[in-house]
């Protein structure tokens, strides 16, 4: 213990030498220390000789006055040196123990505490770099937590959407804005993949910033090179300058944009994807907006099945409902027809015989071919109903029919599309392909074609089915015929009324037979599907 305390006390004692040294106030104190010393001698002096004689008395009073004077000085010494710095002190220390931002410690009039501030102000220094990193960290922490909850507000959006909206398309259009504004794209479309295996544009935002939906994109805007181009495209692979001014928009070039996809993937299936186009250097070190991308994608990929799902379901139902109505009119009607073909053909063998009416065997050749045209068309009827779509798109569905109506008559048939595969209902679609089938059925049977043209386009956001062959047509009375004859064209109006479509039919003799179909949709699926059930 005592080494402590000499130790301490041998520390104590520089320490305050340094303090009387920097604060100059050993001057004033040895002149003080001094006169009083020199005082007392000389009082000392005048008790053992029992007075002071003048010269004593003399350099008493200097002494005193040396004293008063170091005194003086010693005192003004210490409220510069050592009161006011530390009064300063410890207002600047409180300012800064409280956290004040722009607090600091005085760098002058310091006094003896110049080293001790020095010390003290590098402190705070260090305080307040943490300070400043701890803010910093803070607002990351902040920024990170407010994009984890506008990322669980976007997945929670998806989820709660894909339960509401019954269209797909409206569901795949809802998010163009909002993947956009997320990751501050330039342009984004949204694609989805038709049964047949062939990519359909839904919708699109551009440059403008405009919305444009799948109906306002037909037909697609062509780049010079021959590409399709959407709203959404705005990256040009060949001359930009030349494409810019041809589509009379902005186009940039793969330097100036990078496309991110999204696919819409459901059990390693992509049903469609999002293609968004952002500046450089894009998304690559932002692995949360990935990952966020990645997830919206996979929840919209199962929305998109199910959307697909409950179609084909609708469309096998129905399949069920045409194939059951056929059995029933193959067990029935068509049973009677044949008895009555049956009937006839007895009646001919017996006016054969007995040399009958003349009259009568001409109204038995008009029954004849009426039953016979009847039976044809039942029989065509049910191969209709019985030849479903096996869950093929409308376009895929007229290819077949097409192919299978060339292998079947050999005549020259050719399909064209003009247009994207259009988005219309199950009822829609079987309406449509019948009036085709019906349509083909007449070439066959009247026309004597030796080529036939089946081709599908867009005007002006109304789908459009062309139907023509280089047959002998007919004149605008003869498709009237007699009783039980042409009945093809009449179910053909009646479809096309009955559709919401508008039909012509075009002949001449000897100039074919042209048969247009103008469908425009304007209503929702399920509502034309209620129409046709009601």
């Amino acid at each position: 213990m005592k080494t402590e305390k000499d130790n301490s006390a041998g520390k104590t004692i520089p320490g305050t030498w340094q303090i009387l040294h920097s604060g100059r106030l050993l001057p004033p104190l040895l002149v003080l220390g001094s006169s009083l010393a020199a005082g007392g001698v000389i009082s000392l002096y005048g008790l053992y000789n029992q007075g002071l004689d003048r010269i004593a008395l003399y350099l008493l009073v200097l002494t005193g006055g040396l004293a008063l004077v170091g005194l003086g000085i010693f005192l003004l010494q210490m409220k510069r040196q050592l009161l006011a710095p530390l009064a300063a002190l410890e207002t600047s220390v409180a300012q800064v123990s409280q956290g004040e931002p722009g607090a600091a410690l005085p760098r002058e009039d310091t006094g003896v505490f110049s080293t001790m501030v020095a010390d003290i102000d590098s402190i705070n220094k260090e305080l307040m770099d943490l300070y400043e990193d701890m803010d910093s960290r803070i607002a990351r922490h902040t920024t990170r937590l407010a994009q984890k909850t506008a990322s669980l507000k976007i997945l929670y959006d998806v989820a709660a959407t894909i339960n509401r909206v019954e269209d797909l398309d409206e569901l795949l259009v809802r998010f163009l804005r909002v993947l956009k504004e997320m990751v501050n794209g330039l342009a984004i479309s949204a694609r989805v993949v038709q049964l047949g295996g062939r990519m359909r544009l839904v919708g699109a935002i551009g440059l403008d910033n405009q919305l444009r939906r799948e109906a306002e994109l037909l037909p697609l805007e062509l780049c010079p090179c021959g590409v399709a181009l959407s709203p959404g495209d705005v990256c040009c692979r060949h001359e930009m300058q030349y494409c810019a001014k041809q589509l009379g928009r902005k186009m940039f070039s793969e330097e100036e944009v990078e496309l991110i996809s999204v696919p819409l993937e459901y059990h390693g299936d992509v049903l469609g994807q999002y293609d968004i186009y952002v500046r450089p250097p894009g998304l690559s070190d932002r692995e949360d907006i990935l990952e966020l991308l990645e997830t919206v994608g996979s929840h919209l990929g199962m929305a998109v099945a199910k959307q697909r799902s409950d179609e084909n379901a609708r469309r096998l139902s129905i399949y069920k409902e045409r194939n059951a109505l056929a059995h029933e009119l193959h067990d029935s009607l068509a049973q009677t027809l044949a008895s009555l073909r049956f009937q006839i053909r007895m009646m001919e063998d017996s006016l054969q015989q007995e040399q009958g009416c003349q009259l009568v065997a001409s109204d038995l050749e008009r029954i004849r071919n009426g039953v016979d045209e009847a039976h044809t068309e039942l029989r065509e009827l049910l191969n209709s109903f019985r030849a479903s779509m096996d869950g093929r798109d409308l376009s895929t569905a007229l290819e077949k029919l097409v192919q299978r109506f060339s292998s079947e008559t050999g005549i020259a048939t050719y399909y064209q599309q003009e247009c994207v595969q259009p988005k219309l209902s199950s009822t829609e679609e079987m309406q449509i392909l019948r009036i085709v089938q019906e349509s083909l059925a007449n070439i066959r049977k009247h026309a004597r074609a030796h080529t036939v043209r089946v081709l599908l386009t867009c005007r002006s956001g109304a789908y459009v089915f062309l139907v023509e062959d280089d047959g002998v047509g007919f004149e605008g009375q003869a498709r009237e015929g007699h009783p039980g004859e042409h009945i093809g064209l009449s179910i053909m109006e009646e479809r096309a009324r009955r559709l919401g479509g508008r039909l012509r039919i075009e002949s001449e003799v000897g100039e074919g037979t042209r048969v247009e179909l103008t469908y425009a949709p304007e209503v929702r699926s399920r509502d034309i599907d209620r129409k046709w059930v009601s």
